[in-house]
């Protein structure tokens, strides 16, 4: 019979939760460094904690200002409870694959802090592609279409972020990284976890959403996965914030193909 030590699985889970998010913990949680990588299992559950807050706020707000300034609102304070977390990484990472050639020149572009022409263009196109989808889908017959879109696409576009902590080789030296500490491995085990911890999600959605929906980011995620290796041979930060944006958006568009 395994044993659980709940009280450090629950020290995980808020160690991932105020990695990820401004939301701060209890003072009764026990912070490690070395808690970061094990609490990477964690990282889809964190994902539906921001979907509840974002599928909630629209709710709210689609009462009172109507599907337009709901959607932009949710949108705005999704992005001040993760500190922009994800997006900083995918506008980083469009000015580092963007700007940069070589391995060690698209790493050191990545590092700067400066944000180029490729991240704002980037960041912007993401951003308004967020916005146009959900609005597509707050015009579909059922008021809860935008609701179950924001409660599944946050903690399942994270959870095919991280499985490249498990699957590729981290290639930033952790001493040099803007952001430290950072989680770089994970156990098989734990990556079941993770996706275990989610997927009865996939039952707000109708079987053949769910089938090509799954195709999409399995499609997603193996052709992401190789263009990493290809250019700078593994992953950094900063390329799994761009994986959870990429994969956020397809789940929306297709999203919107299937259920309009």
């Amino acid at each position: 019979m395994i044993k659980i030590n709940w009280k450090q699985e629950c020290d995980l889970f808020f160690t991932a939760l105020t990695f990820l998010t401004r939301i701060p913990a209890p003072n009764c949680v026990t912070f490690k460094e070395s808690y970061l990588n094990e609490s990477a299992r964690y990282f889809p559950l964190v994902g539906l904690v921001i979907g509840l807050i974002a599928a909630s706020s629209y709710a709210l707000l689609l009462q009172l200002l109507g599907p337009l300034l709901a959607i932009i609102l949710s949108m705005a304070l999704i992005i001040f409870t993760t500190g922009a977390f994800h997006e900083d990484g995918f506008a980083d990472m469009c000015d580092g694959f963007g700007g940069g050639w070589e391995k060690d020149q698209i790493l050191n572009i990545m590092k700067d802090s400066r944000l180029g022409t490729y991240g704002v263009t980037g960041l912007l196109l993401m951003l308004a592609t967020k916005f146009l989808a959900l609005l597509t889908l707050s015009q579909a017959e059922s008021s809860l279409t935008v609701v179950i879109a924001l409660v599944v696409a946050h903690p399942l576009s994270r959870f095919f972020s991280v499985a490249y902590i498990y699957k590729l080789e981290y290639v930033q030296d952790t001493a040099k990284s803007k952001v430290k500490p950072l989680a770089n491995q994970m156990t098989e085990n734990a990556l079941i976890f993770s996706g275990l911890s989610i997927i009865g999600l996939l039952v707000l959605l109708d079987p053949i959403t769910i089938l090509v929906l799954t195709a999409a980011l399995f499609a997603l995620h193996l052709g992401f996965g190789r263009y990493l290796i290809s250019r700078i041979g593994g992953y950094t930060g900063d390329c799994l914030g761009a994986a959870q944006q990429l994969s956020e958006v397809i789940i929306y568009l297709v999203l919107c193909a299937f259920i309009l």
